[in-house]
């Protein structure tokens, strides 16, 4: 009987080629926020009889090195034969995991799932065994070391684990109009370690119960998200974008401010350039960028809470040592960027509001 394998082969081949090709011209297709903008911005200076302006993109700021914002975290280690005591409520197999070849090597969101648990394990262990029980001292004392670290811990996950990370470090790429990709996942993820970092604030002495059940929980969640978020450079692009936008608005703006007694309007004169540019504002601007616009802002602000509390270094406040953080934080995280993005929206709407109203033009009137 003969051999199907050259067939299977050349199937394989072709399908390969084939998802190649399709990634190969997807690549080579420009950014609809790229495109959205420049066709814009050109077809304003077209009726303008004037040259397109060339808008002073920047780079996006750098997110500091891993190096420079890893916090060492004093490990806390237990008694070998105390450890085995606690068989009894089922914490010694946690932490002889913890201490295994393989635990030792754990990526920073496994290291602060396995804290997680640990405080899981220390509450059930403080609850079950006998009040009279040697280990209760060390154990209260532990837990209370272990929630005490909960914060760098989480720090190290967000600014040096991969997948967190990944969300600061610099991604000059737009999201394209009408499309945000990673924003439910990554506003999830951030949420979601914003809530851990709540619940361990409830009670700084002692670990509650109902705490304790929630981290259980939390720690197999916390996999979940960093999957999730994997695929994505959300915040990076967040950031990008709106500077990408602002940039590209001002120099719309400089423009048509420049030219704007090209602009002819009043009784008995011919409005004709007034009207094209009404359309190309509506065509253009309130068809496709204004829509973007109000989602990079309303993305903004909905996320923008959850970063402020999540990078803001734990212990001492920052001093002049991380420049690079510190700038980095005020320029996205606090506002700076978002404050001239906002500006450049008014300013660019402000004057077709006065440009419409100098030539009697209604608004909403095409």
């Amino acid at each position: 009987m003969p051999s199907h394998r050259p067939v299977s082969r050349k199937i394989l081949l072709t399908g390969v080629v084939t998802i190649i090709s399709a990634a190969w011209l997807y690549g080579c297709e420009q950014n609809t926020a790229i495109n959205g903008f420049e066709t814009y911005h050109q077809r304003l200076a077209k009726v303008l009889d004037t040259d397109p302006l060339a808008p002073s993109l920047t780079d996006p700021l750098a997110f500091p090195a891993t190096r420079s914002l890893l916090i060492p975290v004093e490990e806390i280690r237990v008694d070998l034969l105390d450890a085995y005591e606690l068989r009894k409520c089922g914490l010694f197999h946690l932490i002889a995991e913890r201490n295994s070849i393989l635990g030792k090597v754990q990526d920073k969101t496994r290291q602060l799932r396995y804290e997680l648990l640990l405080l899981n394990g220390l509450q059930h262990c403080l609850d079950t065994l006998p009040q009279d029980n040697d280990l209760l001292p060390m154990l209260t004392r532990y837990s209370s070391q272990k929630r005490a670290q909960l914060p760098l811990h989480t720090w190290n996950m967000l600014t040096t684990g991969e997948e967190w990370r990944q969300q600061f470090t610099a991604y000059p790429h737009p999201f394209p109009l009408g499309t945000f990709y990673g924003f439910d996942e990554a506003l999830a993820a951030f949420t979601f370690v914003q809530s851990i970092l709540s619940q361990n604030n409830i009670n700084k002495n002692e670990l509650a119960l109902e705490s304790s059940k929630l981290a259980a929980k939390q720690a197999d969640t916390l996999l979940t998200h960093q999957k999730q978020i994997h695929p994505y450079h959300y915040v990076a692009q967040l950031e990008y974008s709106l500077q990408f936008a602002t940039e590209w608005l001002d120099t719309s703006t400089r423009l048509l401010e420049q030219n704007e007694s090209r602009i002819l309007c009043g009784p008995n004169r011919n409005q004709q350039k007034a009207e094209y540019l009404q359309n190309v504002f509506y065509k253009f601007f309130v068809a496709d960028i204004q829509p973007y616009l109000a989602e990079l802002d309303s993305q903004y602000r909905q996320i923008q809470p959850v970063l402020a509390t999540l990078l803001t270094k734990p212990g001492a406040p920052e001093t002049g040592a991380n420049t690079v953080l510190a700038r980095y934080r005020q320029y996205y995280v606090d506002g700076e960027l978002h404050a001239a993005f906002r500006a450049a929206t008014l300013n660019h709407v402000k004057f077709w509001q006065r440009t419409f109203k100098r030539c009697n033009m209604k608004i909403g009137a095409q």
